[in-house]
């Protein structure tokens, strides 16, 4: 995230990650944050203003508890930009009971390992959901995040679009699902390929 609070990123979905880190050790990439689970919580109001205005509101716990605001994102060449006011909050559980109490409620949660890179000034983040695996590449500017997504050999035409949350909603119709959580439980025997999440793999070699 910039010093403006302003989140400018890329999304890739790709095959698997272990040529990404191979990559990453050769252009001697600094590791920032070793591989870690999170927890993530969504909260919107009971007339889902939120959601239907493009914003997020969420609990995460990883190393720490932290809680999140982003504003409405906007598109530009494949690079997502929105308002980010993100802090460390002391207690998970208070935080949650706080939201509540001021009228928000849980829509979903979702479980994520994230692994995070430094690149030429850009956070990699290497992301693994119950659906799939994807690379994340946030920097200061569009160039600098092409840059980044050319030197690990990404097609930068596979760049997606849509939040997490909108990827679940889309497997989730694809295969008839009806549970509200993005956890590794409910998608334990679960096959998801590229065309239930209807995004392209960014790996060049296939």
């Amino acid at each position: 995230m910039s010093d403006s609070n302003q989140e400018i990123e890329a999304k890739f979905y790709v095959t698997g990650l272990g040529g990404i880190k191979a990559r990453l050790h050769e252009l001697e990439a600094h590791l920032i944050q070793e591989r870690i689970l999170e927890t993530n919580i969504r909260f919107d109001l009971p007339d889902a203003r939120l959601r239907s205005e493009g914003r997020v509101l969420r609990l995460r716990r990883d190393t720490e508890a932290r809680l999140t605001y982003k504003g409405a994102s906007n598109n530009e060449q494949g690079i997502l930009s929105r308002r980010e006011i993100e802090f460390v909050v002391e207690d998970f559980e208070k935080a949650k009971q706080f939201l509540e109490a001021l009228g928000y409620h849980e829509i979903m949660r979702y479980d994520k390992y994230r692994e995070v890179h430094e690149l030429d000034g850009c956070h990699i983040m290497l992301d693994e959901l119950p659906y799939g695996s994807f690379v994340e590449i946030e920097g200061e500017n569009v160039e600098a995040i092409q840059k980044a997504t050319a030197k690990l050999k990404l097609k930068w035409d596979a760049a997606i679009t849509k939040s997490y949350s909108a990827l679940f909603e889309s497997v989730k119709s694809a295969l008839n699902l009806s549970f509200q959580d993005l956890s590794y439980e409910n998608f334990a025997g679960i096959k998801v390929t590229s065309q239930h999440l209807g995004v392209t793999p960014a790996n060049v070699d296939g």
